[in-house]
């Protein structure tokens, strides 16, 4: 992964961008520290649905199961009938 100095990469955009493209994710660095990545939208979608757990993943976990927030029995406000509004 090739590093680009911020400067540079704002200069020479176009080269940063086909540079991209051609070898893969770019480095951009502020002040000498890592601060973003470059990366081919292929790359980006394969890694966004790499980290979105599918649905079998989400039901046969057992972290998500605590976090809902269900009322308790009898507690819940019913909304009045149409005809008394």
């Amino acid at each position: 992964m090739q590093t680009w100095p911020v400067q540079d990469a704002k200069a020479r955009f176009s080269e940063f961008l086909e540079t991209c493209l051609a070898e893969g994710p770019q480095m951009v660095t502020r002040r000498g520290t890592e601060a973003a990545v470059l990366v081919p939208i292929d790359e980006w979608r394969r890694l966004q649905t790499a980290a979105r757990p599918s649905l079998k993943q989400l039901l046969l976990s057992a972290e998500g199961r605590h976090e809902m927030n269900i009322p308790a029995r009898g507690t819940a406000r019913r909304r009045a009938p149409a005809a008394a509004r």
